[in-house]
C-alpha cells in the first residue's frame, strides 16, 4: 500500500513539474530549476514561473484534493457511490452568493470571494441537512439526495436568471462558472489554500469515525457513537472544502464524483487510507486536466471545468450503467 502512496507521489510530482513548464509557450527544465532555485528578477521567464504558473499548479493541486476528499465524505455519508459535492447543492448555492454579489458591486479582493463563497455553501447546505431529517430528527440518505437535487436546481436557476439581467458580469462569471484555473494573483493563492488544507487534514483525522458509521448504525450506536454529531460534522466538512474550491476555481464538476472510485480501487475502502489517496489522486486529475486545458487549442485555453466534464460524463454513465446492470 505504501508504495501505490509512494508511486502516486512521485506522478504528482512529474505532473507539477510539467504544468509549470507547460502553456502557451513551453519553458525548459533548465529554466524552470533557475526560475525556482536562482530566480532573477528581470527575467520574464522567472516572472512569469514564479507569479503565474507555480501558483496555477498548487491552485490544481489543492482544488483536486478538496474536491476528491469531498466527493469520499459525501459518498460515505450517503451511502450512494454516485454522490458527490453538487449533490449537497453547496457548489450551486457558493455560486449564486457570488455571482449575486458580483452583480452589485466589483470583488476584488479575494477572501471576500472566499467568505461569499462560504456563506452560501454553508447557507444551502444547512437547508438541504435540515430538508432531509424525517420527523425522528434522523438524517435519511434518500431525502438528502432528493433535497440536494432540488435546491441545486432552484440555486442554478437563480443563477442563470441573474447573468441573464446583468449582462455586463456574463462574461466574467460564466468562465469563472466553467471551472477556470487562470488569472489567480500569487499572493491571495498560497494563503487562500490553507483554510481547505487543514480541513483535509481533519477530514483524514475524522476517517475512523466514518469507517465505524459505515458498518451500520447499530453497531455504531454499540460502539458509543453518536451519529448525529458524526453525520453533522462530515456534512461540515464537504461544505467547507466544496466552498474552499468553487471560491478558488469556480464549479468545477466531476472531480468528486471520480476520484473516490479510484482511491477505493486501488487502496481499498478504508476511509484512513481512502481519503489520503482521494487527496492524491484528486489533485493529479485536475493537475492532468488543466495541463490539457491549456494545450488543446493552443495559443488560447479551455476552463478547466470543460476539461473535467469530458472526462467525468463517460465515467457517470458507465456507473450508473453498472449500478442498474448489478441491481437488475
Amino acid at each position: 500500500m505504501s508504495g501505490r502512496f509512494l508511486l502516486c507521489g512521485l506522478l504528482l510530482l512529474a505532473l507539477m513539474l510539467l504544468s509549470i513548464m507547460t502553456g502557451a509557450r513551453f519553458y525548459s527544465f533548465t529554466q524552470l530549476t533557475q526560475a525556482l532555485l536562482h530566480a532573477d528578477p528581470t527575467s520574464a521567464v522567472d516572472i512569469i514561473i514564479r507569479t503565474s504558473r507555480l501558483p496555477r499548479t498548487l491552485l490544481a493541486v489543492g482544488v483536486g484534493a478538496f474536491l476528491a476528499v469531498a466527493g469520499a465524505l459525501m459518498q460515505a455519508l450517503t451511502r450512494n457511490p454516485l454522490a458527490s459535492p453538487g449533490l449537497f447543492g453547496v457548489n450551486a448555492g457558493a455560486a449564486l452568493l457570488i455571482v449575486l454579489a458580483g452583480s452589485f458591486f466589483a470583488i476584488g479582493d479575494p477572501w471576500v470571494t472566499l467568505l461569499l463563497a462560504f456563506s452560501g455553501a454553508c447557507a444551502t447546505g444547512t437547508l438541504v441537512w435540515f430538508a432531509s431529517k424525517v420527523s425522528n430528527g434522523q438524517l435519511n440518505p434518500l431525502r438528502l439526495v432528493l433535497a440536494g437535487v432540488a435546491i441545486t436546481a432552484l440555486c442554478n436557476a437563480f443563477t442563470q436568471a441573474i447573468l441573464v439581467i446583468d449582462q455586463e458580469s456574463l462574461d466574467t462569471m460564466l468562465f469563472w462558472l466553467a471551472g477556470s484555473l487562470a488569472g489567480n494573483d500569487a499572493q491571495h493563492v498560497y494563503p487562500m489554500l490553507l483554510p481547505g488544507a487543514l480541513l483535509v487534514v481533519a477530514a483524514c483525522f475524522f476517517a475512523g469515525q466514518m469507517n465505524v458509521l459505515n458498518a451500520g448504525e447499530e453497531i455504531a450506536r454499540g460502539l458509543g457513537l453518536n451519529i448525529a454529531l458524526v453525520r453533522l460534522l462530515a456534512s461540515m466538512l464537504v461544505v467547507g472544502l466544496a466552498g474552499c474550491a468553487v471560491a478558488l476555481a469556480g464549479n468545477v464538476g466531476f472531480v468528486g464524483l471520480m476520484v473516490p472510485h479510484m482511491a477505493r480501487q486501488l487502496f481499498g475502502s478504508d476511509l484512513r487510507q481512502t481519503l489520503p489517496a482521494c487527496a492524491l489522486l484528486g489533485a493529479l486529475l485536475l493537475l492532468a486536466a488543466d495541463i490539457a486545458a491549456r494545450v488543446v487549442i493552443l495559443p488560447q485555453e479551455l476552463p478547466v471545468g470543460v476539461m473535467t466534464a469530458l472526462m467525468g460524463a463517460p465515467f457517470f454513465i458507465l456507473l450508473a450503467q453498472r449500478r442498474g446492470n448489478h441491481a437488475g
